[in-house]
């Protein structure tokens, strides 16, 4: 039986080191239909929710360094939300799940090993994506460029005008 625990935590602790983030959710009264959709959409996002003894998820949580405040959430049916790509698609995920079904509910989670209620990780949920804020970030880097580029030609295009003008009134 130690084997075994071991080699659980031992899977687990890959999981959370392997991933930037990791939430502890409530699942209790969610049937095994809504618990497999839950996972399927969580895989779609990059994510992956696990089953563990609340034990097991401390003992992986302290040998990885975690802070220990998490140990307080792990009650009840817990399961751990992890996935090594966006964290914001996870939460968001989370999120809707949790709007459309009523469960499973967020307790806690952490983030680049910094703790988080579950009130921040809703807020993560309210981010855009990667993409969009990449999109975002480049057309704030390119606006002054392409202002420069349009204030240096208004000269030449000026002159242009002007000179279009009087060849149309044939002077």
């Amino acid at each position: 039986m130690k084997a075994e625990k071991t080699l659980l935590i031992e899977s687990l602790l890959k999981r959370v080191n392997s991933s930037p983030f990791m939430f502890v959710v409530d699942y209790t009264g969610l049937t095994v239909s809504k618990f497999a959709e839950l996972r399927k959409r969580l895989s779609e996002s990059g994510s992956e929710i696990h089953v563990f003894k609340n034990n097991l998820v401390k003992k992986a949580a302290e040998r990885a360094g975690y802070p220990n405040d998490i140990g307080d959430h792990l009650t009840g049916q817990t399961a751990v939300v992890t996935g090594a790509k966006d964290v914001c698609a996870a939460a968001k995920v989370m999120k809707n799940f949790a709007a459309e079904f009523e469960k499973p509910q967020i307790k806690a989670g952490i983030l680049d090993g910094r703790m988080l209620d579950a009130g921040a990780i809703k807020a993560l949920a309210d981010l855009p994506s990667k993409d969009v804020l990449r999109a975002t970030l480049l057309g704030v880097l390119l606006a002054p460029a392409s202002k420069l580029a349009r204030l240096l030609n208004e000269p030449a295009a000026s002159l242009a005008r002007v000179l279009k003008a009087k060849s149309e009134q044939g002077v």
